[in-house]
Order: C-alpha cells, then sequence, then structure tokens
C-alpha cells in the first residue's frame, strides 16, 4: 500500500492550501503569545504582586523550555509523526494557557509558561515539516512566504491584541484567548493535516537528546542573564562553560554513534550551512532591533502599546506583498543573488530604524524590513529544507529553530547591553540609567533622556544592521558555490 507520504511527493495535495491555513493558525498562536506578554507585564506585575524576578522567570521560563527541546521534538516528530506532534503541541500549548489564565501566584504563572514552551517545542518543527511536503518547489516559495508573513502579521498583531485586552478584561485573557484558537487548530489539524514521518526505524538517541537539552538550556540561560548580571559575571561565565562543553560532547557524540538524533553531515551541504548561517545573524540583528524598538516606540515617541502594535504592523504586510508578488524574480534572480539582496535591503531597513528619531524614516525602515524578509526568507527556508532528505525534515527545522531562538536571544542581549552603556554614559549625572522607564521618572529632563535613549539605541542598530549585512554575504557565497 502506498503511504501518505509517498502520495504527497507524488502528486499534490488537494487540500495543501487549507492545510497550510492550519499550520499557520499553529504558529500565529505561538507567536501572539510571546508578543501579547510584553503588554500584559504591568498588569500581571499588579494583579499577583510579581517581583522584578518574577517577571523575568515568566518570560525565561518559556523561553529556555522552547530552545531546550526544539532539537529532541524535531526528532521525535520525525520518528513518530508531524501530526501527532503537531496535536500534541497545541494540547499542550492550549492546557497550559488555560492554567497561565487562572494562575493565582507568581510560581504558577512561570510553571504554566515553561509547560507552554514544551507545546511550542512540539509544534513548531512539524508546522514547517509539513508544508515543505505538501508544496512542489514552483509553489514552495509562495506558502514559505505565507508562513513567514503570518510569523511576522503575529509580531505586530501582538500588542495591538493585547493592548485591547489589557484595556477590557483582566491580563489573565491575554493567555485565555489562545485557549479557543488552539481548539479551533486541534479540529482542523485532525481534519486536514496528513500524516508524515521517517519511514526509517531508528533507535532514540537518548543520550543525544539529554546532552542537546542541557547544552542549549546552559547557553540560553547564560544569555538572558546578560541584562541584569553583565558578560563578565558568574551567572554568565558558569553556564556558558557547561553549554559550550555539554554542546562540544553533543557533537561528539553524534558522530560516534550509529543513529544520531542529528546527522552532523548535513553541515557538509553549503545550502544548509549557508541557510543556517545567515538565520542565526539574522535573528540576532532583527531580533535585537525589534526588540530595542517597541522600546523607542513607547519611551521615546511616546505612543501607547497599541499605538506602537499598529505603528509596526506594515512590516508584515510589507512582506505578505513581496513574498506574494516577488516570487518569480527570486526564482530567476538564483538563490545566492536572492539571499544577498533581501539580506541587503533588511540591513537598510534596520539602519534606518538607528535614525528614527521620528515616525516617518522607522515607518520607511520598517518596510524595507518587510520587503527584505520577504525575498530572503523563502529562498533560505527552501536552501535549509531542500539540502536535507524529506524523512528528516523534523530535526532539520528544529535545529534551524533552535539555532535561530539562540540568535535572538544573543541579539536582545548583546544590542541591549550596547544600548544600556551608552544610555547610562549618555545621561547626566544623578540619573539613574537602569531602564528608560526608570530615567524617565526619575524627575530629570525628559527630552535629554530621550536623546540619551536615541543615541544609545542608534549604536546598537548599526551592530544590527552590520550583522544581517553579514549573514547576506555569508549566505550568498555559500549558495554561489553549492
Amino acid at each position: 500500500m502506498t503511504s501518505t507520504t509517498e502520495k504527497i511527493g507524488v502528486h499534490p495535495h488537494p487540500q495543501r492550501w487549507a492545510v497550510l491555513g492550519v499550520l499557520c493558525l499553529s504558529v500565529m498562536v505561538v507567536v501572539l503569545d510571546n508578543t501579547v506578554l510584553n503588554v500584559a507585564i504591568p498588569s500581571i506585575s499588579t494583579g499577583l504582586d510579581a517581583s522584578t524576578a518574577d517577571i523575568q522567570w515568566m518570560i525565561n521560563a518559556y523561553s529556555l523550555a522552547l530552545a531546550g527541546l526544539l532539537l529532541t521534538t524535531g526528532s521525535l516528530s520525525d520518528r513518530f509523526g508531524r501530526k501527532k506532534a503537531l496535536l500534541g503541541g497545541l494540547l499542550l500549548f492550549g492546557a497550559g494557557s488555560a492554567v497561565a489564565a487562572y494562575a493565582g501566584s507568581s510560581e504558577a504563572l512561570i510553571a504554566a509558561r515553561g509547560f507552554m514552551g514544551v507545546g511550542a517545542a512540539m509544534l513548531m518543527p512539524g508546522t514547517l515539516a509539513v508544508l515543505m511536503q505538501l508544496f512542489d518547489e514552483k509553489e514552495r516559495p509562495k506558502a514559505i512566504g505565507i508562513w513567514a508573513a503570518v510569523t511576522s502579521l503575529g509580531f505586530a498583531a501582538g500588542p495591538v491584541i493585547g493592548g485591547a485586552l489589557i484595556k477590557n478584561f483582566w491580563w489573565g485573557s491575554v493567555f485565555l484567548i489562545n485557549v479557543p484558537v488552539a481548539v479551533l487548530a486541534i479540529a482542523a489539524v485532525a481534519a486536514l493535516v496528513p500524516e508524515s514521518k521517517d519511514p526509517t526505524v531508528r533507535k532514540p538517541d537518548v543520550l543525544g537528546s539529554i546532552l542537546s537539552i542541557i547544552g542549549m538550556v546552559s547557553l540560553v540561560y547564560a544569555v538572558i542573564s546578560v541584562p541584569e548580571h553583565g558578560f563578565g559575571s558568574l551567572e554568565f561565565g558558569v553556564p556558558v562553560a557547561l553549554g559550550v562543553v555539554t554542546m562540544t560532547a553533543f557533537g561528539l557524540w553524534e558522530r560516534h554513534t550509529a543513529e544520531p538524533m542529528l546527522d552532523l553531515g548535513f553541515f557538509k551541504d553549503r545550502r544548509f550551512t549557508g541557510a543556517v548561517a545567515s538565520g542565526v545573524l539574522a535573528a540576532f540583528g532583527m531580533a535585537g532591533s525589534l526588540f530595542l524598538l517597541t522600546q523607542h516606540l513607547q519611551g521615546v515617541l511616546g505612543y501607547s502599546p497599541l499605538e506602537a502594535g499598529i505603528r509596526v504592523a506594515p512590516m508584515a504586510i510589507a512582506l505578505l506583498v513581496t513574498s506574494n508578488t516577488l516570487g518569480q524574480l527570486v526564482l530567476k534572480l538564483g538563490a545566492g543573488k536572492a539571499m544577498l539582496l533581501g539580506m541587503t535591503i533588511v540591513a537598510g531597513g534596520v539602519a534606518l530604524l538607528s535614525i528614527g528619531t521620528t515616525y516617518p524614516p522607522t515607518l520607511a525602515g520598517l518596510i524595507l524590513i518587510g520587503v527584505g524578509v520577504g525575498v530572503a526568507q523563502p529562498v533560505a527556508v527552501n536552501a535549509l529544507m531542500g539540502s536535507i532528505p524529506p524523512e528528516r525534515a523534523g530535526i532539520a527545522s528544529g535545529l534551524s529553530g533552535t539555532l535561530t531562538e539562540l540568535g535572538s536571544s544573543f541579539g536582545i542581549a548583546v544590542l541591549g547591553a550596547l544600548l544600556s552603556a551608552r544610555f547610562a554614559a549618555e545621561l547626566p549625572d544623578g540619573v539613574p540609567g537602569r531602564s528608560l522607564s526608570v530615567a524617565l521618572h526619575s524627575g530629570a529632563d525628559i527630552t535629554v533622556v530621550r536623546d540619551a535613549f536615541s543615541s544609545g539605541m542608534s549604536v546598537s542598530l548599526v551592530i544590527g544592521a552590520i550583522a544581517v549585512f553579514l549573514g547576506g554575504v555569508v549566505a550568498s557565497v555559500l549558495l554561489r558555490r553549492a
């Protein structure tokens, strides 16, 4: 009997566009949650009498679970089925959201957020793996473009939705809204998404999973501790050392074992290496830059969270339009030239954000970022997923997600540290420079504080733009050689 996977490979799935909608819905619920939480933090802090450390762990518990488990869950989805992983991930994410909505203490909310991170780690690799199986090379760039645009739309819509919910309901509503969306996604996945998995029976790589979890959790924990403790602290140095040692042991073990969770031979393919390298550098530059931008829009330009979210939306719109109109042009350019073009446009957009003391240059920068991502991301995902056997799509997606999460964490930490140092140096003596909000409420001249923050942000965003451009150069060189 012919398997579902084999049918998909020979004939396009008749409901592939409907399935894409389901996959996008699954990703949307995860992306929305992260950006919505940022808006809800003041209300959560008041409602639960949460300390600063509590708030940090509400954010970090999710990131640690997601980054630590993506490799393992990607491998498991290949082994046991991507549809099962999607259903399990949505179920855990929805259940965690329900618990978070009615959490009566900071500890309960932190635990629920960790639970949600596990759910997100289960479903994220499966969405891209299923997409790659359903669409042929001709339709795939458009499908990936839509998938990427929905991700960006979730980033932009999060503050808008969060602001509206907080204004009209209690803080738990930002989590409760995930529940009906997860239920709808579960029903749609069960009805529409075909099952697919690696036909080769492989033994579970238990030691590899343990090493990858310890290593990635240690590295991400080290990075997210930087804003509070600094790069020279034991809180950063010890987990970094543990992470590097453990991930080195992971690499040695994967080379040694007969049935590795992650085939390191993937990196011999220049398409794979180029896509991964560009993804890490792009995540470094963009995540750090957009993290700073949200503070700039609210603290310097004076927008409310709702107004700031609306003003970030043009980036997602530009991405959606670009990915659906320039697909054929990108194919004619070739992967190497298209990656360099797209990443250069993104870098130009980030550079424009660095001079955005008013909204018009910020708007222009956001549109350029959207256009650049719309050009580059489908090419990068195609190169990544097209360079490996389709049956290993889950682990490849998990690896890409893991490294992107690490790149994002480093971007936020490094660019944030650069901004903080310049911000504190630019402030008048006696004005606390721990954060923009603290400085604004210190009684100092607001114009001076805002100018100091803008100066620090400009330096950080220039570094972010350089990182994105270098990602384009690296990817272009490797993809052309491939």
